[in-house]
């Protein structure tokens, strides 16, 4: 009876060992996932702040404010990467880009041809990424109060290399006998291309006596100072800027049309909608820094765009630029 008892007890008390083990177990497992994700999630968290490197963006004074607006948000997740981004123009910037000295070409017009023939010679692959439009604003100072409207005809007069117009008498007889001060991005912008190509014709023709500067808000400042001035430059610079500015409605052969969002996204303010681009390496798609930022940047154009008075593109367009990218 003895031995029987003790064997009883035995076979009880491995059973509770058992039982307890059982319980345990899953208690066990689950702290063990919580605390695999809790490291993946630091280990992720510490990924982004340790990843190091600098991309190297220059070109368009337009499309600055879009890229330093993202570049900022970026720089929140990624501190320790350098992104400088400068500002030679469209086609200064092109020649950086075609030397190998930049990842990324701001750009407020398409290559060119012999842009893109250099590339291919220097051994420079490319990806275009359409990244927002604009609308090229025609404007003057406040206190000019005799300018209602241009029309496409009257800004050719002004600016065409040919030019005779000197005073704002010369353009309507009704409006004063006062010369004009011409302000214009300089020959390196991509709108100084797309504006001569659309106005008179001809990229690059225009008339020689304008102050330039591919630094726009050096534009800002000259016309926002001389009641004569006449100028022309991105709308986001007007928006930023238009307290000491006044825009110029465009009559494109239908009458007179303010830039707006909604005009510039319709196309009805024409000839002087255009979209935006960057340019990518395709060689520096290989660093890793540089690859994540781009695919912020496509990711997030769109709203930095509006935030600095741009229009964004369609969502379509956008997921583009991102599967090329891939």
């Amino acid at each position: 009876m003895k031995k029987n008892a003790l064997v009883l007890l035995l076979l009880s008390l491995v059973l509770i060992v058992a039982g307890c083990g059982k319980t345990d177990t899953p208690a066990m497992n689950e702290s063990t996932e919580a605390q695999s994700t809790q490291e993946s999630q630091g280990s992720d968290e510490m990924s982004q702040g340790d990843l190091v490197g600098e991309i190297r963006i220059d070109g368009s004074s337009t499309v600055f404010p879009i890229t330093e607006a993202v570049a900022e948000e970026f720089l929140v997740s990624y501190p320790n990467i350098r992104v400088p981004v400068g500002i030679s123009g469209s086609g200064g910037g092109f020649k950086k880009f075609i030397a190998n000295e930049t990842d990324i070409s701001n750009a407020s017009r398409p290559i060119k041809k012999e842009e893109a023939e250099a590339a291919a010679a220097a051994g420079i692959e490319f990806i275009e990424i359409e990244i927002a439009y604009d609308g090229l604003s025609v404007l003057v100072n406040p206190e000019n109060d005799w300018v209602d409207y241009l029309s496409v005809e009257e800004l050719e007069m002004i600016w065409n290399p040919d030019s005779t117009v000197s005073t704002w008498k010369d353009v309507r007889a009704e409006w004063p006998d006062e010369v004009i001060k011409l302000y214009a991005p300089g020959t390196d912008s991509g709108t100084f291309d797309y504006f001569t190509e659309e106005i008179n014709g001809e990229s690059g023709a225009i008339r020689p006596d304008f102050i330039g500067s591919e630094d726009d808000n050096v534009l800002v400042q000259g016309i926002a100072g001389d009641k004569n001035a006449l100028g022309f430059f991105g709308y986001a610079y007007y928006e930023e800027n238009q307290d000491v500015l006044k825009i110029v409605p465009i009559d494109g052969g239908s009458g007179p049309v303010v830039p707006t969002f909604d005009t510039i996204k319709s196309g009805e303010y024409t000839p002087l909608s255009r979209p935006l681009f960057v340019y990518v390496n395709k060689a520096s798609l290989a660093k890793e820094e540089v690859k994540i930022f781009l695919k912020f940047y496509i990711e997030n154009a769109g709203a930095m765009a509006s935030e600095v008075g741009y229009v964004a593109l369609p969502d379509d367009v956008y997921q583009k630029g991102l599967d090329s990218i891939q």
